[in-house]
């Protein structure tokens, strides 16, 4: 009855104005028209990547044997990615070979979701397709590498979609469909998931703090304050959420990768 009643308000005095997806699409704010023009996104990217490149930069030149609680958090980090993501998955003698990569990647798009929650930006690096499209590929270029040098292209190939023991007269059905996974689905699965959870999130918390907005400024009746109250609650909630949701991607886009490439590798 209540949700009722709100809505009836909502219908007397105005709609809310819910964000569209055309927000998160915004428009070229530097060098129109050519080549090099940048939105707010692409923006955002740039001072992520630089901040993020002198944080670390300034944190290794001044390195200390015994690390300070900045150094230490950073050194955390970043042997949290090597043994709990590479050494885990592949082993701590082909793993050396991916950790720079690996860990370039979680820290990037860590710090690339968690703009969705830091003031001033206010939108995750990685809320369009291209930025983990481009990540899935890096990936997909050290797979296919990783199964010239460990299989070679023909016996990869011949496993894969013709695994042993299998009837041939299956095979006519497996072999396209494992076919698709290697060379559609894995990246297509690593970009999708990264791309819809952030921009999902961010979707969220924008309506939240919209209908927040509305119900304790715009809204003319008194009785929609409590609802206000509400949403500025679920928003902070939300933007909490986004920061737990930041990590874990992350985290997911890093462990897929370094399955999918611990993969084309032979078994010992």
């Amino acid at each position: 009855m209540a949700a009722k009643a709100a809505a009836g308000m909502l219908l007397a005095e105005g709609s809310l104005q819910v964000p569209s997806i055309d927000e998160f699409l915004p428009p070229e704010i530097l060098f129109q028209g050519t080549p090099f023009a940048i939105n707010r996104i692409i923006l955002v990217r740039i001072v992520a990547t630089v901040v993020m490149l002198a944080v670390l930069g300034t944190t290794a030149a001044k390195a200390k044997l015994i690390p300070g609680r900045w150094q230490g958090a950073v050194e955390w980090l970043l042997e949290f990615v090597r043994d709990n993501i590479v050494y885990q998955v592949m082993g701590e003698i082909r793993g050396r070979r991916y950790v720079p990569m690996i860990t370039t990647m979680f820290m990037t798009i860590l710090v690339f979701n968690l703009c969705g929650i830091i003031p001033g930006l206010n939108i995750a690096a990685t809320a369009t397709i291209v930025v983990p499209l481009l990540f899935a590929l890096w990936t997909f270029v050290q797979y296919w590498g990783a199964t010239f040098r460990g299989k070679g292209f023909i016996p990869y190939l011949r496993e894969e979609l013709f695994p042993a023991g299998v009837p041939w007269p299956i095979y006519i059905i497996l072999a396209p469909m494992q076919l698709l996974d290697i060379v559609v689905i894995r990246p297509f699965s690593l970009t999708i998931r990264l791309f819809a959870n952030m921009i999902s999130g961010h979707i969220l918390v924008a309506l939240c703090f919209a209908a927040t907005q509305y119900f304790l400024i715009d809204a003319e009746s008194k009785a929609l304050i409590g609802f206000g109250a509400v949403t500025f609650v679920g928003g902070i909630v939300m933007t909490l959420f986004e920061a737990f949701v930041a990590a874990i991607q992350a985290f997911i886009f890093a462990t897929l990768s370094t399955v999918y490439i611990n993969l084309s590798y032979p078994e010992d």
